[in-house]
């Protein structure tokens, strides 16, 4: 249900489209809908949201906001991401709260994991 004021959709810029829809699939189970060759959404990931073809890359380098999945096994969630072709940028560190490591998938966009746990 969507909710008044509240975010609702995210898009991002996507060099391999199909790349970067088999990393997420195989990763974290996404399916996705297209709209054409150059865009593709998905669903029911905690947040809605699609990616468009582009020549850029969202990365908290050139000031992307940094968008955080949550793992309760983050070193499964990390094995996961690399078996799927995703890069670690920054290993599994410590924070106030919890551990989390950043990868970016093969189109370059930049993502993190975090846990509690």
């Amino acid at each position: 249900m969507h909710q008044h004021e509240k975010l609702n959709y995210v898009e991002f810029p996507c060099k391999d489209l199909a790349a970067t829809k088999a990393f997420f699939g195989k990763a974290f189970g996404w399916t996705f809908v297209d709209y054409g060759p150059q865009y593709s959404s998905f669903a029911d990931e905690g947040l809605d949201g699609g990616f468009f073809q582009s020549d850029q890359a969202a990365t908290t380098a050139n000031g992307s906001a940094l968008l955080v999945f949550y793992s309760q096994k983050l070193e499964e969630t990390q094995a996961k991401v690399e078996s799927a072709g995703g890069t670690i940028i920054k290993p599994i560190f410590s924070f106030p709260g919890g551990r989390r490591f950043q990868f970016t998938e093969p189109s370059g966009n930049e993502f993190a994991v975090w846990s509690d746990q």
